[in-house]
C-alpha cells in the first residue's frame, strides 16, 4: 500500500474516532440530561407529594396541633433532618410572642432531649432568635452553622452545640400576612442554604395557615352562637346549657349546691325611651362590664365549646345577658344561700355609682331574685322560673333590692299573671272610671280645680284603687295607654264643667304623668292632640310629675318640660321632697307648682320635723316664684297651720275625698264662683 493510501486510511480512521467520540459525548450528555430530568421529576414528585400529604392531613385533622405534628414528621422525612418543632403565636399580651407547643417530630432522637427541654422553657418576641426573626419578617430563615451564630442571633447556640446540632431553618405559618406560628428544623450537619426548599416550606406554611384560619372561624361561629352580640357575655342558650349541667350534677351529688341570681335593671325602659336605644345599649355594655368585675366570673367566656361533664366547671361562675335589661349569674359550688346574698350585696353596691352615657350621669339599680339549688329541680327552666319570681318580688317591694325564692312566690306569680290579663281586658273595654279630688284655695277655702284619680271598675260592685294595679300597669307598659285615656276623659269632663260652672279664672284639672309616659318620644304630641280634641284651654291643664322622674336624665327632662310648657300647660312636681333630691336642678325646671307630700303635712301636728320641712318647701317655692299645693290635709289644725305658713292651696280629706264626677258637680254647685287658680 502506497504512502498516499496509508495517509488516506489514517485520516479516515481519525475521522471515525472523532465521530465516535462526539457520539459518545452526546450519548453521555443525553443520559445526563435524562438522569437530571428524572432526578428533577423525582424531586418535584416528592415536593408535590409533601404538599398533598400536608393538604390532606389539614383537611382531615381534628385540631391544629394534630396537623402540625404530622407536618413536622413529614418534613423531617422529606429533608432527612432529624429534629423539628412548632411554635404558636400568642397575642394575649401587649405584644405578640411565640410560645412552644411542645410538638416535635414523632421519632426524634433521644440525644436531642436536653435541647428540646431548653427550647420548651423559652418564648420569643418578634426579632429574637431564629423563631423571632421569622415572626418579624414573615418569611423563611436559614442558619448554615449554629456554632458561628452569636447568642443574640441564636440564643440556644450553646445548647444546640452540646447535642451536636449544626444547621437550622425555620418558616412561618401564615394566615394572610399574619404569622400565627413558626416551624423550625435542625440538622447535625453543616448545610448551605437551599432556596428551593425554603420556597417549598413557605407553601407548606400557607397550607397550615388555612387550617388555623378555618379553626378560628369555627371557634368564632361557636362563640358567637353562644354569646350576646352587644355585651360579649354568654347568652341565654349557653347559660341554660351550663345551668342544666349543674342541675344534673346536683341530682347525682347531693353535697353540691349552686345558686342563680336573676337581675332586672330598674328604670331601664325609662332611660332607653328617653335617651334613645344607642344610650340604652351603652348602659347595658357598662352594666355588663361592672357586673363582670364585681362577680366571681373570672372565666366566663373561655369555654364556648364545652360539652363535657360538670366536674370540669363545678366551681365556675357564669354571668350572662338573657336579653333586654335582664342579666343572670350562675354561682357554682356555693356553701349556702349566704354566698349568693353576699354577691347580691356586691352587685347592689357596684351599681350605686352613676354610669356616664354620652357625658351624662345616669343612675340605675337592679332588682335581684335568688334561687338556690334544690334536689326537686329537674330542668334549668325550673330554676330560672323561681329566680324570676323572686326578682319580681324584689321589684314589687321597692326595687334596688334582692329577694330569695320561697314556695309562696309561685302562687303570687300566678295571681300577678291573672291580674295582667284582667287589666289588658279592662283597658280594651274601658272598665276604668275617674274620681276627682278638689283643690282648694286656702284664703277663701274655695274649690279652684280638681285632681283626676283613676279607679278600676273590676265588677259592677267592686272598685279597685290604684295601689292594687298601677305598678302592674307600669311594669307591663299598659300605663301609657291608660294614662292617655285618663287625660282624654279628665279634659273632656273638666271642659264640660267649665261651661257649666263658668268662672273668671277657669277651673283647672290636674292629671298624673307616669315615668313610662314621660319617657315616650311622642308624649308632647299626644298631649297637644288631646287638648285640641277635647277643646279645653291648655292653661287649665296641670300635668303632675313625680320628683324621681325628673332625676337621672336632667337635660332630657328639661327638654321635655320646655316642650310641654310651649303647649301652654302648667307643670307640677308631685310628692316633692320624697324622691331623689332635685334641689340643684329645680331652678332650671320650668315648673309652676310644688306639691308637698302628705307625709310631711300629717307630721305637722306632732311638732316634728314635718313642720320645718313644710316651712322650708314654702320658702323655696316663694324664692323660685312657684305656687304650692299641700296634699293630705285631714284636720282643722293642719289647715290652720298651712294658712299661717302662707300655703296657697290644699287638698285632702278635710275638704273632700276623691269623688265620682256627679258628686264633684254637687261640690261645684255649692262652691263660690270665683277663686284665683294656682
Amino acid at each position: 500500500m502506497t504512502d498516499e493510501a496509508l495517509l488516506a486510511l489514517s485520516a479516515e480512521v481519525a475521522r471515525l474516532k472523532l465521530r465516535l467520540e462526539r457520539e459518545r459525548r452526546a450519548r453521555l450528555q443525553a443520559e445526563q440530561i435524562a438522569e437530571n430530568g428524572l432526578r428533577e421529576l423525582y424531586v418535584k414528585q416528592r415536593q408535590s407529594q409533601l404538599l398533598e400529604t400536608v393538604a390532606t392531613s389539614a383537611n382531615q385533622a381534628s385540631s391544629v396541633s394534630a396537623v402540625l405534628r404530622l407536618a413536622i414528621s413529614e418534613i423531617c422525612a422529606f429533608t432527612d433532618w432529624p429534629l423539628g418543632h412548632a411554635w404558636l403565636a400568642d397575642s394575649s399580651g401587649a405584644a405578640v410572642t411565640l410560645k412552644s407547643t411542645r410538638i416535635w417530630n414523632e421519632h426524634r432522637p433521644e440525644r436531642f432531649d436536653a435541647f428540646c427541654r431548653h427550647t420548651e422553657d423559652r418564648q420569643f418576641a418578634a426579632g429574637e432568635g431564629l423563631p423571632g426573626r421569622v415572626l418579624s419578617s414573615g418569611t423563611s430563615e436559614w442558619v448554615r452553622d449554629l456554632s458561628l451564630s452569636v447568642v443574640a442571633k441564636f440564643p440556644r447556640a450553646l445548647s444546640a452545640e452540646q447535642v451536636g446540632l449544626r444547621a437550622a431553618f425555620a418558616f412561618p405559618v401564615l394566615v394572610g400576612s399574619e404569622v400565627v406560628g413558626v416551624l423550625e428544623f435542625f440538622s447535625p450537619q453543616l448545610l448551605e442554604p437551599d432556596d428551593v426548599l425554603l420556597k417549598l416550606m413557605l407553601q407548606v406554611g400557607t397550607q397550615l395557615g388555612r387550617v388555623v384560619e378555618r379553626r378560628r372561624n369555627e371557634r368564632r361561629l361557636i362563640h358567637d352562637a353562644a354569646h350576646d352580640v352587644l355585651t360579649g357575655l354568654p347568652n341565654r342558650a349557653l347559660f341554660l346549657d351550663r345551668l342544666q349541667h349543674a342541675v344534673q350534677w346536683r341530682k347525682r351529688n347531693a353535697a353540691y349546691k349552686f345558686a342563680v341570681l336573676f337581675m332586672d335593671l330598674d328604670r331601664f325602659k325609662i332611660i332607653n325611651d328617653s335617651l334613645g336605644h344607642r344610650a340604652g345599649d351603652q348602659l347595658l355594655i357598662q352594666v355588663g362590664q361592672r357586673l363582670s368585675i364585681i362577680s366571681r366570673c373570672c372565666d366566663m367566656v373561655a369555654r364556648p365549646e364545652f360539652h363535657g361533664e360538670l366536674e370540669d366547671i363545678a366551681g365556675e361562675d357564669t354571668l350572662a345577658r338573657l336579653g333586654g335589661d335582664e342579666f343572670t349569674l350562675f354561682l357554682g359550688d356555693v356553701t349556702n344561700v349566704s354566698d349568693a346574698v353576699r354577691v347580691a350585696e356586691r352587685i347592689k353596691g357596684a351599681l350605686l355609682l352613676p354610669f356616664i352615657i354620652d357625658g351624662q350621669a345616669v343612675c340605675v339599680s337592679a332588682s335581684i331574685g335568688i334561687a338556690v339549688s334544690e334536689s326537686s329541680y329537674d330542668t334549668a327552666g325550673d330554676v330560672m322560673r323561681d329566680a324570676d319570681m323572686a326578682m319580681y318580688r324584689a321589684k314589687t317591694l321597692g326595687k334596688a333590692r334582692y329577694e330569695i325564692y320561697d314556695q309562696t312566690m309561685h302562687a303570687q306569680a300566678v295571681q300577678r299573671l291573672n291580674l295582667e290579663t284582667e287589666l289588658r281586658h279592662a283597658l280594651q273595654e274601658q272598665n276604668f272610671v275617674l274620681h276627682y279630688q278638689p283643690i282648694v284655695e286656702l284664703g277663701g277655702e274655695t274649690v279652684v280645680g280638681f285632681e283626676a284619680l283613676v279607679r278600676w271598675q273590676r265588677t259592677p260592685t267592686e272598685l279597685v284603687y290604684p295601689d292594687k294595679f298601677i305598678q302592674v300597669c307600669e311594669d307591663t307598659g299598659l300605663i301609657v295607654e291608660l294614662g292617655l285615656w285618663v287625660m282624654d276623659e279628665a279634659f273632656r269632663t273638666m271642659r264640660a264643667w267649665q261651661l257649666q260652672f263658668p268662672r273668671e279664672t277657669a277651673l283647672t284639672i290636674s292629671v298624673n304623668v307616669s315615668a313610662r309616659q314621660f319617657a315616650q318620644a311622642d308624649l308632647v304630641q299626644r298631649v297637644g292632640e288631646i287638648i285640641e280634641a277635647t277643646g279645653i284651654s291648655a292653661s287649665s291643664v296641670r300635668l303632675e310629675i313625680t320628683e324621681s322622674v325628673t332625676m337621672g336624665q336632667v337635660e332630657q327632662t328639661i327638654r321635655v318640660l320646655d316642650q310641654l310648657k310651649a303647649l301652654g300647660v302648667l307643670l307640677s312636681i308631685d310628692d316633692f321632697g320624697t324622691g331623689y333630691s332635685s334641689l340643684s336642678y329645680l331652678h332650671r325646671f320650668p315648673v309652676d307648682i310644688l306639691k308637698i307630700d302628705r307625709s310631711f303635712v300629717s307630721q305637722m301636728d306632732a311638732g316634728s320635723d314635718g313642720l320645718q320641712i313644710v316651712r322650708t318647701i314654702l320658702s323655696l317655692a316663694d324664692n323660685l316664684g312657684m305656687a304650692v299645693v299641700a296634699e293630705g290635709a285631714e284636720t282643722q289644725d293642719q289647715v290652720t297651720q298651712l294658712k299661717l305658713l302662707g300655703c296657697d292651696y290644699c287638698q285632702g280629706y278635710f275638704f273632700s275625698r276623691p269623688v265620682a264626677a256627679a258628686a264633684a258637680e254637687r261640690l261645684l254647685e255649692g262652691a263660690p264662683s270665683y277663686a284665683e287658680a294656682p
